[in-house]
């Protein structure tokens, strides 16, 4: 009896020490605030910015659609080992970035993750697109519209792209790739004012999808 008791208090202890910690985007939120956070991004949605002067105002990119932009293992690593995504500062055509972004400890970068995987936008529909390596999203990427003079991204093992925009290095494990495409069909819901052109009119529904899948492939 005492030797099943010993195995069952066994079982417990493991299931308990197994048992991942569940998700607590308050005390995400905390943790975001006591860190200063707040004072680069807005969490807040929906967008703010109305003019070119309310985006040069701004430090630092919107995360009040983070959940549905981010891979949540992407987002909790590099909260603790920050790595430039521009290459360029923010808001600027000229100025390197100077790679200065804060790190976070473990537990914070995950405590962080939680809050930040909460916000979501309805305009992002799950299960649209599936990361795909096509030669149509690649022509169309690389030829037909200028999205690799603006930003990187790998071809032929070397990184090839322009600088104005974010690298899209990595992409496969950073971006949701439904998200890729809602971006490219709706791209004012997210960032009303950029220099990113409008391809509603310029792109069919499938070309798009296309092109999303082409950059949920980069590795």
């Amino acid at each position: 009896m005492k030797l099943g008791k010993l195995v069952l208090m066994g079982a417990i202890l493991l299931a308990v020490v197994s048992t991942p910690a569940l998700a607590d985007p308050a005390a995400g939120k905390a943790v975001f605030d006591a860190n200063d956070c707040q004072s680069c991004h807005y969490t807040e949605g929906p967008a703010r910015e109305n003019s070119i002067a309310d985006q040069l105002a701004k430090n630092g990119p919107e995360l009040w659609y983070a959940g549905s932009k981010f891979q949540r293992p992407w987002l909790e690593s590099w909260l603790q080992d920050p790595k430039p995504i521009r290459l360029l500062k923010y808001n600027s055509l000229d100025d390197k970035n100077p790679g200065d972004h804060p790190s976070l400890a473990a537990a914070d970068a995950s405590s962080v993750s939680d809050f930040l995987m909460s916000l979501a936008s309805t305009a992002v529909e799950a299960g649209v697109i599936k990361a795909k390596n096509n030669p149509k999203g690649r022509l169309i990427f690389t030829k037909k519209m200028p999205c690799s003079g603006c930003h990187q991204f790998p071809a032929r093992k070397k990184v090839m792209g322009g600088l104005s925009g974010p690298s899209l290095v990595g992409a496969g494990t950073r971006l949701n790739p439904d998200w890729l495409y809602a971006y490219l069909a709706n791209p004012d819901e997210f960032k009303p004012v950029r220099m990113m052109p409008k391809f509603d009119g310029l792109m069919s529904v499938a070309d798009m999808k296309k092109v999303a899948a082409y950059v949920a492939s980069f590795e």
